[in-house]
C-alpha cells in the first residue's frame, strides 16, 4: 500500500473512532464507513461491492465477552495450551520446515521456536483457522463501542486488500476478532507485512505455510524484534528481594538483577546490559521468569499477559527448555472473588480497569500498591487473606 494511502486510511479510521462514531443505528454507521471509504479514494462501485452483504454477527460479541480461559492461573493455563499434541507436532514441523526457518532466521532474525509457538497456539498449525466471516467480524467489533479504535482501521485494510483482489468479503473466514490464516493476522497487518514467500504471485496465509511463517516473522521484525536475543528465561532467587520490583512495568538491567540474587535456572543469564523484568505470575511462591525486551513484542500479537507468557514459554520448550517449575503458590481467587476484590480496590481509588474477574495489568499493579500499603509482600498475587484485609481496610 502506498505510504500516502496508508496515512489517509489511518487518519480517517482513528479520527472516526475517537469521535465516538460507533453504536447507534447500524445502517447509519455503515453509511458513514462507506462515505469515509469514498473520501479516501475508493470508487463507489468498489465500496458498494465490498459492503454489499455485510451484517452484524452477535456471535462475534458473544465470543468477545466469553474468554473464560483467561481466568485460569498460569500454572493451569500454560499446561492446558502446551499439550502433548502441540509439543509433538511442533517438533515435527520444526524438522519438516527446517530450511524455511533457516531462511527466516537469516532474513528477519526471528527464532523458529517463537514462530512455531504462535502457529501452534493460534490455529493448531493451520488446522483451526476459524469460521467467522472476516468482514462481518470486523464491522461488528468496530460498531461495538468497546474497542472501535482497534477494529475500525482493519475494515479499511480489508477494503484495500479487496481492491487488489486479495480479499473476498463473502468467502474470507477466520477468527471471531477478524484475524486470518495460519498465524492469525489482521488485514492491515497483512497489507504491511504479508510476504509471497512461495513465489506464486499472491500472499496466502490460509494454505501456504511459507507465506504464513515469513509474514509472521516480518511482522515481528517490524515491531522491534531483536535478532539473536532472548525473550524469556526461568530463574531462581538466592535471597529475598523487594517484591514491589516485580512485574512487566518494573525494569532493571540484567546486571542489576544479578546483584539482587537472580540466577538462571537452567542456563546463565545473558551478558551485557539488556533490560529485563522479573515476572512472578502466581506470586512469590510460584514460577519466576526474567522477561527481556523481545518478550514485550509478544503483546503486539495478543494483549493477554497469561497468553503471552504461555506463548513465550512454549517457544522455549520447542527449542529444548524444560517445563517450568510451578512452585507452591498460595490459592488464588475465583472469578466472583476477583470481581469483589476489583470493586473494593476501585472504591479505594485504585485503577483496576474493567471489573471482569481477570487478573490484568492494572489489577496486578493495584494489588501491589495496596499490598505495600498493608505492609505485605507486594507480589501482585490476590489471595483470600488479601481480600479480607482489603474489605477491612475499606470499612
Amino acid at each position: 500500500m502506498p505510504l500516502v494511502l496508508k496515512v489517509i486510511i489511518l487518519i480517517f479510521a482513528l479520527s472516526s473512532a475517537a469521535s465516538g462514531n460507533c453504536g447507534g443505528e447500524f445502517n447509519k454507521f455503515l453509511e458513514n464507513i462507506k462515505k469515509e471509504s469514498r473520501e479516501i479514494g475508493y470508487t463507489e462501485e468498489v465500496v458498494d461491492a465490498f459492503f454489499e452483504n455485510v451484517s452484524l454477527n452477535p456471535k462475534v460479541l458473544e465470543a468477545d465477552r466469553a474468554q473464560g480461559i483467561f481466568l485460569r492461573p498460569f500454572n493451569e493455563f500454560a499446561p492446558r495450551l502446551i499439550n502433548e499434541y502441540r509439543m509433538y507436532h511442533g517438533k515435527k514441523n520444526l524438522k519438516k520446515y527446517s530450511s524455511t526457518f533457516n531462511e527466516i532466521e537469516n532474513i528477519f532474525g526471528v527464532s523458529r521456536g517463537v514462530l512455531t509457538s504462535f502457529w501452534a497456539l493460534e490455529t493448531d498449525f493451520g488446522a483451526v483457522q476459524g469460521n467467522f466471516n472476516t468482514l462481518d467480524a470486523l464491522v461488528t467489533l468496530a460498531f461495538d463501542c468497546r474497542r472501535p479504535f482497534l477494529f475500525r482501521p482493519q475494515i479499511f485494510g480489508a477494503l484495500e486488500l479487496f481492491s487488489r483482489k486479495e480479499f473476498n468479503p463473502v468467502t474470507t473466514k477466520g477468527a471471531w476478532a477478524g484475524e486470518i490464516g495460519m498465524v492469525q493476522m489482521l488485514p492491515k497487518d497483512i497489507l504491511e507485512n504479508g510476504v509471497d514467500a512461495d513465489g506464486d504471485g499472491k500472499v496466502n496465509l490460509q494454505s501456504s505455510t511459507r507465506d504464513a511463517l515469513f509474514s509472521a516473522a516480518k511482522m515481528l521484525k517490524s515491531l522491534g524484534w531483536k535478532a539473536n536475543e532472548p525473550w524469556l528465561q526461568e530463574v531462581t532467587l538466592t535471597k529475598e528481594l523487594d517484591w514491589f520490583d516485580t512485574g512487566t512495568d518494573k525494569i532493571k538491567t540484567v546486571e542489576e538483577w544479578v546483584k539482587l540474587g537472580i540466577n538462571g535456572k537452567y542456563a546463565d543469564l545473558p551478558d551485557g546490559s539488556d533490560n529485563a523484568s522479573l515476572i512472578i505470575p502466581q506470586g512469590r511462591k510460584g514460577p519466576k521468569f526474567l522477561a527481556y525486551s523481545n518478550f514485550h513484542i509478544f503483546f503486539e500479537w495478543n494483549k493477554s499477559f497469561i497468553y503471552v507468557l504461555t506463548a513465550a514459554h512454549f517457544a522455549n520448550r520447542l527449542e529444548g527448555s524444560p517445563a517450568f517449575s510451578p512452585g507452591n503458590p498460595d490459592e488464588g481467587l475465583n472469578k466472583n472473588q476477583m470481581k469483589l476484590l476489583q470493586t473494593k480496590l476501585r472504591n479505594l481509588g485504585y485503577d483496576v480497569g474493567q471489573i471482569d474477574g481477570i487478573l490484568g495489568a492494572k489489577t496486578r499493579r493495584s494489588i501491589q500498591e495496596v499490598q505495600s500499603t498493608l505492609k505485605k509482600p507486594a507480589d501482585a498475587w490476590p489471595t483470600i487473606e488479601l481480600l479480607e484485609n482489603i474489605v477491612d481496610l475499606s470499612n
